[in-house]
C-alpha cells in the first residue's frame, strides 16, 4: 500500500512532512498579507501621544497584562459586558500588543472613558477604595515619579525609524516639553482613558 512505501522510506517521509507543513503555513500566512484590516490602523486609531506612550510603557513595566487582557472576543457574553469585540486594526501601533486570555481583573480593551480621571487615580492609589472586593495591588509610587520625557522621545524616534510608526519629527521634538512635570500616574491614566475609544461608537 502507498502509506507503507512512505513509512519505510525515511527520506520520502521527511520530504512529505516538509511539504505538508509548508502548504499549511502558506494557507495561514498568505491571506494575511492581503487582508488590510489586520495591518492597517482602524479608522480613528492614531499613534499614541507622548503621555499615552509613556503610560503604555508603565503599564507593561508594572505587569498589568498579567491580570488584565485587552481582547474582547466576538461572543455575546463578552460584548454585552465590555463593548465591541476587539479589532486587529486597533493594535497596529502596539508593540507588543496586550491581547491575552488572563482575566484576574476585567478586560481593559474598552475601559477608556468609562471612569473619570479621579476614579482611576483613587483606584491606582488604593483599589479597595472604589472596589472593596478587589485583590489588585496599589501603585502609589506612580504619583511620585516624573515621566522621563527624553527617554520617551527616544523611544518614539525608534518606533518612527525602525517600525514605521508615523510620528512626525515635530511630535518627537516636542515630547519632552509636553511631558514636563507629568507623573507616571498621569501617564498611565492617559493611556487607560484612550483604550478602545476609536470604536466606541460601535457599542
Amino acid at each position: 500500500m502507498s502509506h507503507e512505501v512512505v513509512e519505510k522510506n525515511v527520506g520520502l517521509m521527511a520530504v512529505l512532512i516538509i511539504a505538508v507543513i509548508s502548504v499549511a503555513g502558506l494557507v495561514q500566512i498568505v491571506p494575511l498579507l492581503f487582508a488590510t484590516e489586520t495591518t492597517q490602523p482602524h479608522e480613528g486609531v492614531e499613534p499614541y501621544a507622548p503621555l499615552e506612550f509613556a503610560g503604555r510603557d508603565i503599564y507593561v513595566r508594572e505587569g498589568c497584562y498579567s491580570c488584565h487582557s485587552q481582547m474582547i472576543r466576538p461572543f455575546r457574553a463578552e460584548t454585552e459586558r465590555y463593548g465591541h469585540y476587539s479589532l486587529a486594526g486597533e493594535f497596529v501601533y502596539d508593540r507588543p500588543f496586550q491581547w491575552g486570555s488572563k482575566r484576574t481583573g476585567p478586560d481593559l480593551a474598552r475601559v477608556g472613558g468609562r471612569y473619570s480621571d479621579l476614579w482611576h487615580y483613587v483606584h491606582m492609589m488604593n483599589p479597595r477604595d472604589v472596589v472593596p472586593e478587589s485583590n489588585m495591588p496599589a501603585y502609589p509610587w506612580l504619583a511620585d515619579r516624573e515621566v522621563n520625557g527624553e527617554r520617551v522621545a527616544r523611544a518614539m524616534r525608534a518606533q518612527q525609524r525602525w517600525l514605521g510608526v508615523p510620528y512626525t519629527d515635530e511630535q518627537i521634538q516636542n515630547a519632552p516639553s509636553d511631558l514636563e512635570g507629568k507623573t507616571e500616574m498621569d501617564a498611565i491614566i492617559a493611556y487607560l482613558q484612550g483604550l478602545g475609544t476609536a470604536v466606541q461608537h460601535n457599542r
